[in-house]
């Protein structure tokens, strides 16, 4: 079993969404033959809070605009480290930097085959490691030992 085109087209979206809003390390997986809830898991990362919010509401200002797809939930809002959009089809994960690294669900999923997503969203890769590393050198020049 794969996932459908009509998955397949909202992830890309969705994807594209994120990008669109600078998200990193954007990276999508056919869940389809392991899981039977879904059939895809979009997961993609910002360095703070309000930034994930801005991607959760791109992604669903898009999808709705342009494929008429409202997500039947949503969680994780009020905290803004991890927010979850379930679209029956896809799930969207959009998570702080630090969740995404501790909770790491590329390692849960690394044996589904990934989804091909647009250019933009794919540009995002590695994004994340290169903004902790800025963050680390700009800490360093202040004396800060963080």
């Amino acid at each position: 079993m794969t996932a459908t085109d009509r998955s397949i087209e909202l992830t890309r979206s969705a994807a594209q969404a994120a990008a669109d809003k600078l998200a990193h390390d954007v990276i999508a997986y056919d869940v389809s033959d392991v899981l039977s809830i879904t059939d895809a898991f979009l997961v993609a990362s910002a360095p703070n809070d309000r930034q994930v919010k801005a991607i959760v509401d791109a992604i669903e200002e898009t999808l709705l605009k342009e494929l008429d797809a409202k997500p039947v939930r949503r969680e994780g809002e009020r905290d803004g480290r991890w927010v979850l959009l379930d679209y029956i089809d896809i799930v969207v994960h959009v998570q702080h930097s630090e969740e995404r690294v501790f909770y790491a669900l590329e390692r849960l999923w690394k044996d589904c085959p990934e989804i091909a997503l647009p250019e933009d969203a794919m540009a995002t890769r590695g994004k994340g490691a290169e903004h902790a590393q800025a963050r680390s050198a700009a800490a360093d020049d202040d004396g800060d030992p963080r």
